[in-house]
């Protein structure tokens, strides 16, 4: 079967394949690529050599395996596939279909000579036991679905037609998303119906299985609102607002946690806000962004695009597949869009717009970065063309030329 690698999320894994202390995590929404991206590293650790006999591969979603339930036949199915005293590799798919799997995990991590890669579509796979027993012996490989670069290459190698205007391509992008599985349908009904069937899916075997919803149609309603209000600022009093307009009571405590739930279900993305002066982070107003732009367009009717929350959630999930953190900045009463960070030295502001082709649109979207005070790199992205680079040491870059050379900043 052919696989298109993903090199981002194998750069963060491949230092540890060989390291039988950390176990390796790889969490994301449901059919990002998290299988897929096992399969990529069984096939380089039999590229660089090891023996077959040494992959121990269990897919808990498929046969033969889909029947185990409970962790003495999660054990006994491992034990029975240990041949020998050689050196393991053991690849744990969905591990989360097994209740209490933790200690299963713990006790073969133990014996000092198996490597452990596991997948799970949710936050839940970290909770509990398993994040008190092996803190600070996890690495956790956030994976959301394609990003822009992604999307067009995997195009290519499975031999999809693209666009000559990558422009063209960009907005098919945006409405369609880049869930892998999405990329073999031709028809865009039936890749938001790919999608729609996949948030119904998460409902039922992430969410329900996991939480209790007294209120079905209110938890739908909430997570409507937040899907069409991504990247606008939200609170919970901004909630509880809107829902009192409607004459729907509704308290603080279930918003939040309806909110929470949608963020382990990985269908949210949680960008707290970050006080530039004070340095501090701030409770109540955040943005929230989608795994994926096709969840919000599989969930409306209407297709127009809003280029501000749009270009952000976009370059958003870019930047979140390189490995960087983001949050929203606050100066005063300014936004600067995100303070993105890598480590403790690469810090950088960036501003998002679709243009600054009038005087209003340039003075609003480069004030914040005249308010901060400190040195370190300012980015506007723009997805018009770009004539002027440089603006007082501000770097003007375009997004679709950014992300299809697949540049990190």
């Amino acid at each position: 079967m052919k696989i298109y690698k993903r090199e981002d999320y194998l750069n963060q894994i491949r230092g540890f394949y060989d390291d039988y202390e950390m176990i390796k995590v790889i969490t994301g929404i449901r059919r990002c690529g998290k299988s897929s991206l096992l399969d990529m590293v069984k096939e380089e650790l039999l590229d660089r050599g090891i023996n077959k006999k040494d992959i121990i591969d269990i897919k808990l979603d498929k046969r033969p395996y889909k029947g185990i339930k409970t962790p003495e036949q999660l054990e006994q199915v491992i034990t029975s596939l240990l041949v020998d005293n050689d050196f393991k590799y053991l690849f744990i798919d969905e591990v989360q279909n097994v209740k209490n799997y933790e200690s299963v995990i713990e006790s073969f991590r133990n014996e000092g000579n198996i490597s452990i890669f596991i997948t799970g579509s949710n936050s839940y796979l970290l909770s509990g036991e398993l994040a008190t027993k092996l803190t600070g012996r996890k690495i956790e490989i956030e994976m959301l679905p394609l990003n822009f670069y992604e999307y067009v290459e995997m195009k290519k190698y499975f031999e999809k037609k693209v666009d000559e205007n990558i422009y063209n391509e960009f907005i098919d992008y945006i409405r369609n998303g880049g869930f892998p599985g999405a990329i073999k349908y031709d028809n865009i009904d039936d890749k938001h119906r790919y999608v729609q069937n996949l948030i119904s899916d998460i409902f039922k075997k992430d969410i329900r299985p996991n939480e209790k919803i007294k209120n079905k149609d209110l938890f739908d309603s909430i997570q409507k609102f937040v899907i069409n209000n991504f990247g606008s600022m939200i609170s919970v009093s901004s909630i509880k607002e809107y829902y009192n307009s409607k004459k729907i009571s509704i308290d603080d405590r279930t918003i939040e946690r309806y909110i929470d739930i949608l963020v382990n279900a990985k269908i949210l993305y949680r960008c707290d806000t970050f006080d530039i002066k004070s340095k501090e982070v701030l409770n109540g107003e955040r943005k929230y962004y989608l795994a994926d732009t096709s969840i919000y367009f599989s969930q409306n009717t209407d297709n127009r695009i809003n280029y501000g929350p749009i270009l952000e959630n976009v370059l958003h999930n870019y930047l979140i597949s390189k490995d960087y953190s983001l949050s929203v900045g606050k100066i005063g009463k300014l936004e600067c869009d995100f303070i993105v960070r890598k480590d403790s030295e690469n810090y950088y502001y960036i501003q998002v717009s679709k243009n600054i082709d009038d005087e209003k649109t340039e003075e609003r979207e480069y004030k914040p970065f005249y308010e901060i005070r400190d040195m370190y790199p300012r980015y506007m992205f723009l997805m018009d063309f770009v004539i002027n680079k440089n603006v007082d040491g501000i770097n003007n870059v375009n997004i679709v030329d950014f992300m299809i050379h697949n540049n990190n900043l």
